[in-house]
């Protein structure tokens, strides 16, 4: 009976939150996120789930759920532009780290949907830090594919996933060279070889190779080669991203997503002439690697000033847990302004980079990303100026429904903050 009462309480605790229902904000500095500029005193409607409409002047419908936001400010959810959020608990124990596919034999086939679990920790605290959406990526093992990623909500719920099979994820540069037998040529080889024999399976050609291809791995490759499918790319270096680039005349359907791109900056103007957009590192500037050698704070900024469509993600810097860390990387690339010699982007853009332009990147910015109406509800309320590191969230909605905020850090936070005798665990005996 014990334990059935603690299973109860456990699930009462992860139930759905107050169902959708009709909100109006108002009296708040509204931010739409498209990159324009806050609107004070602005009103946002929500209706079922959906945004109606934000921003001046706006009709608050009859009936409707009044939340004051008077110096507050009202912005979208943060969109975590490359995680691999409820895949790993604890990132050293095998038995909690669903990031790849291990030692399953197959690659472009891996799905990560299935293993997201809403129940890890890292959801509720992200949650509560005005993080409401998130690309999620598996990690390669074996093979420059890694397999599909999916789009995740961090609703109280127990369904997270809002789009399975998003994209297709590859690793290239120094990660990927070490999966193709340790060479950048190899990895281009093997790029190259897959998406043949892909071809080859769905022409039905006898010259389909299964040993180097399995049957499903091929499958998940014909929506990537028909442009059906991104195709998020780990590349850092600058001259990976010019051969990419011709990687991709050759297949000319591929839709390309760069993820990383510490040297981004030196082949902008390529970049943006390719159409290809990044999911960018945002601090970057230390030589890490070989291929970071040209990393710059300013590479964001650079990128952006020549055309390119770039969002901020957090690829292989704890993406399984910090996502909150993501306004902070966007305020600190908003302070580069105001260093001599760096460029950085302005406070409308950055926080666009953690918004509508990780959904666009995704083609999803029809739904989400931002307060225009018809987007998923996806609103913050924060206590400060978001991209401030003293600011806070002090009522999330996602998908039209309150969220709670409560997660095991404040909770361990309240329980120690003022202990009383019988509160706290029993000291060894001496």
């Amino acid at each position: 009976m014990r334990h059935f009462l603690y299973a109860a309480a456990a699930l009462a605790a992860f139930a759905t939150p107050v169902a959708a229902e009709t909100i109006a904000i108002t009296g708040g500095r509204v931010v739409v996120g498209d990159g324009s500029a806050p609107i004070e005193g602005g009103t946002v409607v929500i209706r079922d789930g959906k945004v109606v409409a934000a921003g001046a002047n706006v009709a608050i419908p009859s009936g409707a759920r009044q939340i004051d936001a008077t110096g507050k400010w009202v912005t979208p959810g943060v969109f975590a532009g490359f995680t691999r959020l409820g895949l790993a608990e604890v990132d050293a124990v095998n038995g909690t780290n669903d990031k790849s596919g291990g030692r399953s034999g197959f690659s472009a086939a891996i799905d990560v949907a299935p293993a997201i679990d809403p129940f890890r920790s890292p959801f509720a605290v992200n949650r509560a830090a005005g993080v409401t959406r998130a690309v999620v990526a598996p990690e390669a093992a074996g093979n420059i594919f890694a397999g599909q990623g999916a789009i995740a909500d961090l609703g109280a719920d127990s369904n997270p996933v809002t789009k399975a099979r998003a994209f297709q994820f590859a690793e290239f540069g120094e990660e990927g060279a070490a999966s193709a037998g340790g060479s950048r040529a190899g990895t281009h080889l093997h790029f190259r070889a897959m998406l043949r024999e892909a071809q080859d399976y769905a022409a039905g050609r006898g010259t389909f190779d299964d040993d180097l291809l399995k049957a499903e791995d091929a499958k998940a490759l014909l929506s990537v080669l028909r442009g059906e499918t991104r195709l998020l790319i780990h590349v850092e270096g600058a001259n990976d991203m010019l051969r990419l680039m011709e990687l991709k005349r050759d297949f000319p359907a591929i839709k390309m997503v760069f993820v990383g791109v510490s040297e981004g900056w030196r082949v902008a103007r390529e970049l943006a002439q390719a159409g290809i957009p990044v999911i960018a590192s945002a601090l970057n500037d230390l030589p890490a690697t070989f291929e970071m050698l040209g990393a710059t704070q300013s590479n964001i900024g650079r990128m952006k000033d020549a055309g390119v469509q770039v969002a901020i993600g957090m690829i292989n810097d704890r993406d399984s847990h910090q996502l909150r860390y993501t306004t902070q990387y966007a305020g600190n690339i908003v302070s580069l302004q105001y260093v001599p010699g760096a460029t950085g982007l302005t406070w409308d853009e950055a926080f666009a980079a953690i918004s509508s332009v990780p959904a666009e990147i995704m083609g999803i910015g029809d739904r989400l990303g931002s307060l225009k109406a018809g987007r998923a509800a996806d609103v913050v309320l924060w206590d400060g100026d978001p991209l401030e590191l003293s600011s806070a969230a002090i009522t999330v909605i996602i998908d039209g429904v309150e969220q709670p905020l409560t997660n095991r850090q404040n909770r361990l936070r309240d329980r120690y903050a003022r202990p009383t005798e019988g509160d706290l665990p029993k000291a060894y005996d001496r």
